[in-house]
């Protein structure tokens, strides 16, 4: 979507021109113009399907419709924002971590395999489909891309992850020496692994 720019490198500006936009639930900090704001409801405004999945898997997802004419900027715990553009394609990410979708994208729930049983943050991950704009948040500092290629598989925290996106097989590794290099050997240790061609998108502060 054209109208999503960023002001500064913590907010996220959008202007409306009649169109809406959807965005994390209560992240608006101003706007200008004839703007209104409704729940998108559990299945963040794509539908009773949508919500009936998302109430079976436990993957919540809370946004706003954003609707009208003017400017609206948006904005989360002062964490830094990074646009992703999608053309036709599907990223994977936090969920806590959208932060505003621009019209016509499409949210869904995927399996997220052993990294969500492990970690704790559950089975399934927020996907999020279709051509335009999506703006994510970062801990700790900008959102870094890292490339995986066939020849270059990737190996990540999983507190640092953030989203994924192209045609990546996701498995998790259990033989993590690093962890008991820094103290952080309770647990079960587990680093996430990305083979196939496409980006991940991680943050320089862990959850």
């Amino acid at each position: 979507m054209r109208g999503f720019r960023l002001n500064g490198h913590r907010v996220l500006e959008i202007d409306l021109q009649g169109g809406s936009v959807r965005a994390a639930t209560g992240s608006m900090i101003a706007y200008t113009g004839e703007v209104t704001f409704r729940n998108a409801g559990l299945g963040g405004g794509d539908g009773l399907r949508a919500a009936i999945k998302r109430r079976a898997t436990g993957e919540s997802v809370a946004l706003m419709q954003c609707s009208g004419t003017g400017t609206v900027w948006f904005a989360k715990d002062a964490m830094d924002v990074v646009i992703v553009e999608l053309d036709g394609d599907t990223l994977k990410v936090e969920s806590e971590q959208l932060l505003a979708i621009s019209d016509g994208l499409r949210t869904d729930v995927a399996f997220a395999g052993l990294r969500g049983a492990s970690s704790g943050q559950g089975l399934f991950t927020t996907t999020v489909t279709g051509a335009g704009a999506v703006a994510l948040l970062s801990a700790g500092g900008p959102l870094i891309a890292l490339e995986v290629s066939p020849q270059f598989p990737l190996v990540v925290d999983p507190d640092a992850f953030v989203a994924s996106s192209g045609r990546l097989d996701q498995t998790f590794v259990t033989d993590v020496s690093w962890r008991n290099l820094i103290g952080e050997s309770s647990g079960e240790a587990f680093s996430l692994r990305f083979d196939g061609t496409g980006v991940v998108y991680v943050q320089p502060e862990e959850r």
